[in-house]
């Protein structure tokens, strides 16, 4: 077998996992999802280096919510400097920045997406958000969380804090691939299993508004010939939703 053929049977294998094990707890999510949805509350989305990729597929996305306002700080991405970024992760002064630029509170959900779970900014970001009465799911990988220690200051990881944690149900490490005579593995898996794993929150919590009678606002490809559906609701965005 190939690598990228282990690689695939891998990460099919933890998608099972994720069904098999998670359905529960990712129904829990659609909830707080939906009860957002029908009360016109905002879901929050945030994460660190590659991370931050998660909190941007839900946003602005074909089929997706209209109601996401994702975290984007530079300093925090990869794009600017991924080395500072790794950095800036442990700094718990970029927490007061965020919470300045991207007001919740009652109502709201946050979704912290972090394999590790274990350093300060997410694990200090859920902590000030559940003090301002908004949800917070943790996205992380239970492996992972449990073979290192936190870097946050009171000694807790993201799962400590969170109603709700789904696990990615990834490897410490995140990639997957063991590789003879390297040493190390390769194939991070964590992208892949975040984006199922999100999409699926997505697909239940529409229906669930669905069924109680509430019509989620829903973006439209912008490549489909139907962009124009999607301008009334642009419109109601731009000056409420920072990244619109």
């Amino acid at each position: 077998m190939s690598l990228s053929d282990e690689y695939f049977r891998i990460v099919c294998d933890q998608l099972n996992e994720i069904k098999r094990t998670q359905k529960s707890v990712m129904e829990k999510a659609a909830d707080l999802f939906a009860e957002c949805l029908i009360h016109e509350r905002w879901i929050y989305l945030f994460g660190t280096g590659h991370s931050h990729m998660l909190a941007e597929e839900l946003f602005y996305r074909a089929g997706g919510l209209a109601r996401v306002r994702p975290i984007l700080r530079p300093e925090l991405m990869l794009h600017v400097s991924a080395s500072e970024s790794t950095e800036a992760e442990r700094d718990l002064e970029k927490v007061t920045g965020i919470m300045a630029d991207y007001p919740m509170g009652q109502g709201d959900v946050l979704l912290i997406a972090s394999n590790s779970g274990r350093n300060a900014v997410p694990v200090e970001l859920a902590i000030r958000a559940k003090e301002t009465g908004a949800k917070v799911i943790a996205l992380v990988s239970r492996r992972h969380c449990e073979a290192f220690p936190s870097r946050h200051p009171s000694g807790q990881s993201l799962p400590d804090i969170a109603e709700l944690t789904i696990d990615n149900c990834g490897v410490a490490g995140d990639a997957c691939v063991p590789v003879a005579g390297l040493g190390m593995s390769i194939g991070a898996s964590s992208s892949v299993t975040g984006t199922a794993i999100l999409q699926m929150v997505v697909c239940d919590a529409v229906e669930k508004a669905l069924n109680r009678g509430s019509e989620p606002l829903m973006f439209c490809s912008s490549n489909a010939d139907r962009e124009h559906d999607n301008h009334a609701i642009l419109d109601g965005l731009k000056g409420i939703v920072k990244h619109i």
